[in-house]
């Protein structure tokens, strides 16, 4: 089992990371919210890890704060979430938020999350509000490269659950003049929370 990695980042192509270690390269796919947080290509970065292997698939995750894998692996325990939203839910909302909602059973504001439905959120609230909010207080705090900002943008918003029409919509209304592709995607979802 991989638990952590430290190396040279080699790659950001959202939501991919490429970390170097020891000459060999590890592809992990993060959420945006540790994507935000990665130093620049070239600088040593540690990462925590989530090794997952099912019948025909490997898959390493990324993450820089502890929460923020508790929680990952937390939300993959409840019915009818996987892998991929439980990094829509970590890339939309921070996780003391996220704790927040789910400990006030805002269901309607859950479903603002891509791929999260309503009976999937009241699954969520029923599931992990005791949990959640002592494994978030308890923790210390691919896609092919594209070629601008805005269409790599659009590209994780379609891995982050979004259809291509709406993940379009979202990155062009969130695109401003010299924005790069991570300052998109965080103006986008923001937009798409309604926040």
């Amino acid at each position: 089992m991989i638990g952590r990695l430290r190396g040279t980042l080699i790659a950001k192509r959202p939501p991919w990371v490429l970390v170097e270690v020891g000459g060999v390269g590890y592809e992990l796919e993060v959420p945006m919210s540790t994507l935000y947080d990665l130093p620049d290509v070239g600088r040593e970065v540690v990462l925590l890890t989530h090794y997952a292997h099912k019948e025909d698939t490997v898959a390493l995750y990324g993450f820089l704060r502890e929460d923020e894998r508790a929680l990952f692996r937390d939300l993959q325990k409840v019915s009818g979430i996987g892998a991929r939203i439980a990094l829509a839910v970590l890339s939309g909302v921070p996780t003391s938020e996220f704790a927040r909602l789910v400990q006030a059973g805002d269901v309607a504001a859950l479903t603002r999350i891509p791929g999260i439905g309503k009976k999937t959120a009241e699954r969520i609230v029923v599931e992990l509000r005791d949990r959640v909010g002592s494994t978030v207080a308890a923790a210390p705090s691919g896609p092919a490269v594209a070629r601008d900002p805005r269409s790599e943008a659009e590209a994780a918003l379609q891995q982050l659950g979004y259809k291509p029409a709406e993940a379009a919509r979202l990155a062009a209304a969130s695109a401003a003049e010299g924005d790069d592709a991570e300052a998109i995607i965080r103006k986008a979802l923001r937009a798409a929370l309604g926040r």
